[in-house]
């Protein structure tokens, strides 16, 4: 597990780093004015709701689990904010953090594809003339059912001193389906890099959306994906399961499902793509109260979209989640924690120029006789056909 030590500047006031310790950027309020002062908006926002449950995948498409029209709805309005108050520092942090990893390749990448999520940081990173030039970035193609999150990557291009790139904006009614909407004739192996940034924790048939990547992805081309793991948000889930647990005697879907560390891995291999890779990043923001959060997932398109969702949260559970979190997790400055954790997820299109392990019981040699060979005690290793590797 990867676990960057950083502190990330918001234009939000919340301060941001990647570990449990750290000041608090603004003020909070005492938690006995909580109630009288952060209640309604906090009950009008945390209404909609938060990621933080895990769940499995699922390849059915019969399986719905999000609403994905509500979801486009929510990009809308997250890139409508971001273009009123400025990029999201947390989006472009991850954004960043996952496009980086092309500088650490050899190889160049002349043509990416990007898919939903934080379209206008990936954005951003592309289009910084040093970063394009670098990776031998020629053209990029956009794919969003949200037409101002294609909008706002649109402008990102246009912006003055930012590198020439030639650039399609394809808008599909789900990017479940993307591969049939592509403007390329035959979208096989017609790509060297695809982004997916924090989208892939919002789509139904998740495995399937991976298998069209690997479709249009060239023999080694890479795949980069990031997505919002289990842990995120936990304080939140807490504070929001107590508070009904009290007041209504229950729980409710409260919460979006997100998926476990241990699923990155095998949701690329059943997907066919090849050396898959994982790690995680774990991202503390420290909000003045629990109001700012909510507004935060509201700016950043991350509010629940699941279909079995509650569409009212009664005002004395909202009162008691509010509280609740001030009272167990707050800080000793009076602001409280927000855990993020980012799982990213790379693979390479399938190619005979990869490496490939050798047939199993091909080994010329025992590890038992390698031991003795190293001075080991006898015994060490047992000396049959069973150690060859």
């Amino acid at each position: 597990m990867l676990r960057r030590v950083a502190r990330l500047p918001s234009r939000m006031g919340p301060c941001v780093t990647s570990t449990s310790v750290g000041q608090s950027c603004g003020s909070s309020l005492p938690s006995s004015r909580v109630g009288a002062e952060v209640a309604p908006n906090f009950m009008r926002l945390l209404k909609f709701a938060v990621p933080g449950l895990s769940r499995t995948f699922a390849s059915e498409p019969s399986m719905l689990v999000f609403d994905g029209s509500l979801k486009t709805k929510h990009k809308d309005r997250a890139a409508m904010l971001q273009s009123e108050r400025g990029s999201d520092q947390l989006l472009d942090a991850i954004s960043e953090r996952l496009t980086d990893r092309m500088e650490d390749c050899l190889r160049k990448f002349p043509t990416a594809l990007v898919i939903g999520g934080a379209m206008p940081s990936v954005a951003r990173c592309l289009t910084e003339p040093r970063f394009a030039a670098q990776i031998g970035l020629e053209k990029v193609i956009y794919v969003d059912s949200s037409i101002n999150s294609l909008e706002a990557a649109r402008k990102q291009h246009d912006t003055d001193g930012r590198a020439t790139l030639e650039t399609e904006y394809v808008q599909v009614k789900t990017e479940e389906a993307f591969l049939p909407e592509l403007p390329m004739e035959n979208a096989k192996d017609s790509v060297d890099v695809v982004i997916a940034c924090l989208g892939l924790h919002w789509y139904n048939d998740l495995p399937g959306v991976l298998m069209q990547c690997n479709h249009v992805l060239k023999p080694d081309g890479l795949f980069l994906g990031a997505l919002f793991g289990g842990e995120t948000l936990q304080e939140l889930r807490i504070a929001c399961a107590v508070a009904e647990q009290e007041r209504e005697g229950g729980l409710s879907a409260r919460m979006s499902p997100l998926a476990k560390v241990r699923d990155g891995g095998n949701l690329l291999s059943r997907a066919g793509i090849a050396l898959p890779a994982v790690d995680v990043d774990d991202i503390v923001i420290r909000y003045p109260t629990a109001l700012e959060l909510v507004e935060h997932l509201r700016v950043m398109g991350e509010t629940n979209a699941v279909l079995q969702r509650r569409q009212e949260l009664p005002r004395d559970t909202a009162l008691a989640a509010a509280a609740i979190y001030q009272t167990k997790f707050a800080e000793e400055d009076g602001s409280v924690p927000a855990t993020f954790q980012v799982i990213y997820v790379s693979g390479w299109g399938p190619s005979d120029k990869q490496q490939k392990p050798d047939a199993r019981g091909s080994a010329d040699a025992s590890l038992g006789d390698l031991h003795k060979e190293l001075g080991g005690e006898a015994g060490g290793f047992p000396d049959d056909e069973n150690t060859k590797s």
